[in-house]
């Protein structure tokens, strides 16, 4: 490894493709996005925030694969556990009401 060579120039240059992929699916997400009618994009979105779960199984994958020392891996893992957890429990919160909404009220 060269030192005078950043390590993050160096990452990029060895993964083009998966940086290139990352970028056009930032692209093709905020075009479908974009086409969701207003109606449609509660559910859609609150279902997508539950199926976020899967980044939760993965943030504990990363973080009980990490070394001890790799600090940088344990902090980002806790993050994304975070992160994950208040993204589903978010999903669930406005799925709830949202349901709630189309619930018959009660008469008095």
């Amino acid at each position: 490894m060269n030192p005078l060579v950043n390590p993050v120039v160096e990452w990029i240059a060895n993964n083009r493709e998966m940086f290139y992929i990352v970028i056009l699916m930032i692209f093709v997400g905020i075009e479908i996005i974009g086409r969701v009618p207003s109606v449609l994009h509660t559910p859609l979105m609150s279902g997508a925030n539950a199926i976020h779960g899967v980044v939760i199984i993965g943030a504990i994958i990363v973080m009980g694969s990490a070394k001890s020392d790799d600090y940088f891996a344990l902090t980002l893992g806790f993050l994304a556990v975070v992160l994950g957890t208040l993204n589903v429990v978010g999903g669930f919160v406005v799925t709830d009401r949202m349901l709630e909404m189309f619930k018959s009220k009660k008469k008095k």
